[in-house]
């Protein structure tokens, strides 16, 4: 979701080596893991599958609470993804993620039922039939009907739950690949690469793709050179936020430890830092720094698990607004092109939602919804414009010249700028 050295020859796909050591930062790795297993406690909305696959791929667990918000899932999620498919919306990027959450669990994945115009059928098979939806629309308009991000997730979905890909399904994203489709706006989607590497791994290792080997290995070697031509002289691949998955894809590709462990130390580096607060960032750089990957799940036997996680009693910390005010003006561009400009004072470290909220209230024609995602909330409609996905349409958001790669609620107001929020197509 947000934004990506050459490796030469096929064979690097035969190493199956660790990418990074854990060692010294088991106490850091640790304390992630309590981080994102302490965030199912102040969860707000749906429970995330994300979480749930990533503390399940630990190398620690609290098998009470994990099993607690497995029948979260199993409820409150399943409800949503029910009306969403009785409502003919694709979801197939939330029906990927809760196959994987329930893989990791080991669930028994039958047993897990959708009813659609009075039919019931399997998860799988209504995965199945979106990603089918989705290979359908590349064909007739050279895209997904999501994105092929949520394509990617559900094709590693289902050859990670042990179902055969359509060889169909599958060439539609080697095309992808080849064609270099993976764009989010002018960017190449690092995030949307990782993904799909992973899920060609996956479909490589299955060997269920022989009719087309060598396109097959020759995606996966665009991939990882994406991958690396993508990381920054700081060890990021993409930004911090697309570091974890891209370190997990390499990871899954077989890369050796010395190709990646910039990459590893700069998401340690973040960590320490308290980069890393938004539990769905958390959750994809965990199994990249426990030399995981999503491909995990596939092996998955839930035997013998190391159930010592406890959490410690937090102490309450109140947080009062910052004495110091700065200020914060923010750009309106529509699609047209026509910009209006606003003007706020902001205490210190607010937060961009916060700030907007201030516009609101003292600017009669400045109005903005907000649709919830695994990430938090994000703008989707701003001064009745709106950015949907439908129409490959979002709000950009930058400060200066720099893109923001951090959500609404989550980037903090340090000091005095001005905010671009933009209607982009991609």
């Amino acid at each position: 979701m947000y934004s990506l050295v050459i490796i030469t020859g096929l064979l690097a796909f035969a190493s199956s080596k660790p990418c990074g050591t854990a060692g010294s930062n088991s106490e850091l790795l640790l304390s992630l893991n309590k981080d994102l297993l302490r965030s199912l406690e102040s969860q707000t909305g749906l429970p995330n599958p994300s979480v749930h696959l990533a503390l399940r791929l630990s190398d620690n667990h609290n098998l009470a609470k994990e099993g607690e918000h497995l029948n979260k899932l199993k409820s409150h999620l399943h409800n949503d993804i029910q009306n969403s498919l009785t409502n003919s919306q694709s979801v197939v990027g939330q029906l990927a993620l809760y196959t994987l959450a329930l893989k990791s669990s080991c669930y028994d994945l039958n047993t897990i039922t959708f009813t659609v115009s009075d039919k019931r059928e399997t998860l799988l098979t209504h995965l199945k039939n979106q990603m089918e939806q989705e290979k359908q629309h590349i064909a007739f308009s050279h895209r997904p009907l999501t994105n092929y991000y949520q394509y990617s997730l559900g094709v590693l979905a289902l050859c990670a739950s042990g179902v055969r890909v359509n060889n169909h399904v599958s060439n539609k994203l080697i095309k992808a690949v080849e064609h270099e489709h993976f764009k989010h706006g002018d960017n190449e989607s690092i995030d949307t690469y990782a993904m799909a590497g992973m899920a060609l791994q996956c479909v490589k290792e299955s060997g269920s793709h022989v009719q087309n080997a060598v396109q097959l290995d020759t995606a996966l070697t665009k991939i990882k050179q994406k991958l690396f031509a993508g990381q920054k002289s700081d060890g990021h691949i993409g930004n911090e936020f697309s570091t974890g998955l891209a370190v997990q894809a390499l990871l899954a590709m077989g890369s050796q430890v010395a190709e990646c462990a910039a990459s590893m130390e700069a998401m340690r580096t973040d960590a320490r830092s308290n980069t890393y607060h938004n539990p769905m960032a958390i959750s994809q750089i965990l199994p990249a720094l426990q030399q995981k990957s999503y491909l995990a799940v596939k092996s998955k036997e839930c035997l013998v698990e190391n159930d010592s996680l406890m959490l410690e009693p937090m102490d309450t910390v109140v947080v009062l607004p910052s004495e110091t005010k700065v200020a914060v003006t923010v750009d309106v561009v529509t699609s047209s092109g026509a910009t209006a400009s606003y003007s706020v004072i902001v205490p210190k470290g607010s937060s961009l939602l916060e700030a907007l909220m201030l516009l609101k209230e003292n600017y009669p024609d400045f109005v903005f919804e907000t649709e919830t995602s695994l990430w938090g909330p994000f703008l989707s409609v701003v001064n009745g414009e709106q950015a949907r996905q439908s129409d490959r349409r979002y709000w950009h958001l930058s400060s200066g010249d720099k893109g923001l790669t951090e959500g609404i609620s989550d980037y903090k107001i340090e000091a005095a700028q001005t905010i671009t929020i933009k209607n982009t197509s991609y």
